[in-house]
């Protein structure tokens, strides 16, 4: 009886590449920000319950990449208010915070956030099992930002996203290197999807979808 408790309670996590993840458990899935075309990336093919969108750019509203079921899951979400450039959205308008309550699991998906946090804000973000967040600089906040608001927030996992690998993803962003420098515990996953329950803490990297 035990074991198919823990099979209805487990909650998978998985990198479709960019910022695009997925949330997916016995009884819901929820896509965030799937991508129109990203340099390396394969077109999206997804199926979910629930889609949420940081901002109105078509490498994260490409809505039409998600089959949706038509099912109301029963989950809690959360919007924060925020910025994608540090001059409050005049260079490239809002963005939207999403934290989700899934599982009893508090997840925060950043979307493309693009400058520090007011306090009012970390102060919605406190307590949180994992925290997406975008660490490749230009078009976001950086590699020092994402390190010092990780730290402030202390969110038990953080997967970083929004960084370049190679060829995979946007030029003018920064690979993954400056922000691991930041953290002695870092975990790197030969996969790109995780149970949350399984790791606790640190930095998780996943593998590239497309690698």
């Amino acid at each position: 009886m035990s074991h198919l408790t823990n099979l209805q309670e487990d909650l998978r996590v998985i990198w479709h590449g960019h910022s695009c993840f997925e949330l997916r458990s016995q009884d819901a899935a929820i896509i965030f920000d799937p991508f129109l075309e990203v340099p390396g990336y394969k077109t999206l093919e997804l199926q979910a319950d629930l889609v949420l969108v940081s901002h109105e750019h078509d490498d994260h509203n490409a809505r039409n990449r998600v089959r949706l079921s038509g099912k109301t899951p029963d989950i809690e979400v959360d919007v924060i208010e925020s910025f994608h450039d540090h001059e409050q959205g005049k260079l490239r308008g809002d963005n939207k915070i999403h934290v989700v309550t899934m599982n009893g699991k508090r997840i925060a998906h950043m979307g493309d956030l693009g400058h520090p946090l007011l306090p009012e804000q970390a102060i919605k973000l406190q307590n949180l099992d994992l925290l997406l967040i975008p660490v490749g600089g230009f078009y976001t906040i950086d590699a020092d930002e994402a390190a010092a608001m990780v730290k402030a927030i202390q969110p038990h996992l953080t997967v970083p996203m929004h960084y370049r690998e190679g060829s995979l993803d946007f030029d003018k962003i920064a690979e993954l290197g400056p922000f691991l420098a930041h953290f002695e515990e870092v975990t790197r996953l030969d996969q790109p999807s995780f149970v949350l329950d399984g790791i606790r803490d640190g930095i998780l990297v996943l593998k590239n979808p497309m690698k």
